[in-house]
């Protein structure tokens, strides 16, 4: 083995979006959001996992994302692309039957010009100036768009994890204003949103990172568990120092393990002074500094010279990792690298 294993529980996976289901409101659909390769997971075995589950709807970010839910799903399931129609995107819209959530007056000429009655949904700008029309943009489309039965409506929370941020409020006002009165069905709530309660969720919810294990969903169950092999130990005499840089030096006799992962495998190198690793539910500091391929761990208080060591487990979930990188659990599950062995249990 000499690759981490990368083991994701299909199981955990589809409990957290069937518990986001029960947080949504009566009659609200819940969809789910399988981009970035379903958070690094693999979108295709996430999808089809979240679709046992009850799932229906799916978000990707790009076209070209939809490729792999499609394959995974077949026909009938909806899948939305949060980028819109781009250019060059109008042939695989129309041979997967992705559903663009149009972003522009621009995004909407080049939809009906190049693919009339093909479904559509619409992104508003209710405040997060990212992504969708603003709300004078919309105004002067809203009569054109509306005649051509959108499928969605729909805008995005910038503070939903910060529940008591003025700003989840003014959001929920604008997006009233360019929505209520109109025979749309409506989408302002992610995870987040869910948690803010139902005067966000409308009439669907699109939950991404709680699925996945991650906050703001506290009661999440944890998906993944990440393995480190160990490579090779080796005995210090005090004073010795580890890795590059020498920034970590032996205070007195010590065991230290190399294990196979670093940073090219998403193992954030800032992570190295605050991050362990766990043998069992014993934590394992970091010797010195992430590299690119390897880590080296403090093992000098085991009983036991370790085979492996887990950087993401139960005593040890995503974002606590992420803490310790100072960075977020979106960014650990996406970074996750193409060498881990991956391994799916359940589903």
């Amino acid at each position: 083995m000499g690759t981490g294993t990368l083991t994701i529980d299909l199981d955990a996976l589809a409990a957290n979006w069937r518990a986001l289901d029960r947080l949504s409101a009566d009659s609200v659909e819940t969809a789910a959001v399988v981009k970035a390769d379903g958070y690094g997971l693999g979108a295709g075995r996430v999808a089809k996992a979240l679709a046992a589950a009850g799932a229906r709807r799916f978000f990707v970010a790009v076209a070209e994302e939809g490729a792999a839910v499609r394959n995974a799903l077949g026909p009938g399931p909806e899948i939305c692309v949060f980028s819109g129609h781009m250019a060059g995107d109008t042939e695989m819209l129309h041979d997967l039957q992705l559903t663009p959530m149009l972003n522009s007056v621009e995004q909407l000429t080049r939809h009906v010009e190049s693919l009339p009655g093909h479904p559509f949904g619409i992104q508003l700008d209710s405040g997060m100036n990212r992504l969708g029309m603003e709300p004078a943009e919309w105004a002067s489309v809203a009569e054109l768009a509306l005649s051509l039965s959108p499928r969605l409506l729909m805008s995005h929370l910038a503070c939903a994890d910060e529940p008591d941020h003025a700003a989840n409020a003014r959001q929920l006002a604008a997006f009233r204003e360019m929505t209520d009165g109109l025979d749309v069905p409506r989408s302002l709530g992610a995870t987040g949103g869910i948690l803010l309660g139902p005067d966000y969720h409308f009439d669907l919810t699109r939950p991404g990172i709680g699925l996945y294990g991650g906050l703001p969903f506290e009661a999440a169950s944890a998906v993944v568990c990440l393995s480190l092999p160990v490579i090779q130990t080796r005995e210090l005499a005090a004073g010795e120092t580890v890795g590059y840089g020498c920034t970590w030096r032996a205070d007195a006799p010590a065991r230290i393990a190399t294990v196979s992962g670093g940073y090219a495998d998403g193992l954030i190198r800032a992570m190295g002074p605050r991050a362990r690793l766990y043998f069992g539910d014993t934590p394992c500091p970091v010797a010195g500094r992430v590299s690119m391929d390897l880590i080296t761990v403090d093992v000098s208080h085991l009983d036991e010279i370790p085979a492996a060591l887990d950087i993401l487990c139960p005593a040890q979930g995503v974002d606590a990792l992420a803490e310790a990188a100072g960075t977020i659990g979106y960014e650990i599950l996406t970074s996750l690298g193409a060498r881990y062995e991956r391994r799916f249990i359940g589903g």
